[in-house]
C-alpha cells in the first residue's frame, strides 16, 4: 500500500526585502519534499538583528545563526517555524561558491528535518541527518552540500 504524501500548510514571511529570495511555490516545494508527515510550518526570512535576537534568547549565542528550527508539536503532524537569517544565507553562500538558492533549499530542508526530529548532537545523529538531506537535496536537484569537493571549497 503506498503511503500518501504529507500535507504541508506553509505560511511564509518576509521581514527582509525578498527580491532575491525564493518565491513561496519554491518554498513549498522544498519544504513537502523534506516532510515525512503532515505538517504546519511557517518559514520566516529575518535580518541580522532578529537572528542574533532569537539565537541569543533560545540558545544563548551572542551571533546570528544561518538556521533556527522551532518545535511546537510533533505528535501525529508536526508544527512549527523555521527562522533563517537572509544575511548568514547570502554571506556562506558567497563564501562556498554556491547560489543563494541552492543554499536556502539546503537551510529549508534542514530546518524542516529539525522539526521533525533530526539532529546533529553527535557523530552518529549528524551522519543520519546529512545522509537524508543529501538525498532530499539530489530529489531537487541541488548538489550535495556534504561532498567533498564541496567541502574542501570553504575549508580555511
Amino acid at each position: 500500500m503506498k503511503r500518501a504524501k504529507p500535507r504541508v500548510a506553509l505560511a511564509v514571511q518576509y521581514a527582509v526585502a525578498s527580491k532575491t529570495l525564493p518565491l513561496p511555490a519554491t518554498l513549498r516545494r522544498w519544504v513537502r519534499a523534506a516532510a515525512e508527515r503532515d505538517a504546519i510550518v511557517t518559514l520566516r526570512f529575518v535580518g541580522r538583528r532578529e537572528g542574533q535576537t532569537l539565537n541569543a534568547h533560545y540558545r544563548g549565542k551572542a551571533y546570528a545563526t544561518n538556521v533556527l528550527a522551532f518545535v511546537y508539536d510533533r505528535a501525529k503532524s508536526v508544527s512549527g517555524d523555521v527562522v533563517v537569517c537572509t544575511p548568514v544565507l547570502r554571506q556562506e553562500a558567497r563564501a562556498q561558491r554556491k547560489t543563494v538558492a541552492d543554499h536556502c533549499a539546503h537551510l529549508v530542508v534542514h530546518g524542516i528535518l529539525h522539526l521533525q526530529g533530526y539532529d546533529h548532537d553527535n557523530d552518529r545523529a549528524a551522519r543520519r541527518m546529512e545522509a537524508r538531506e543529501s538525498a532530499i537535496l539530489a530529489a531537487l536537484g541541488v548538489p550535495d552540500p556534504y561532498a567533498p569537493s564541496v567541502i574542501a571549497r570553504h575549508q580555511p
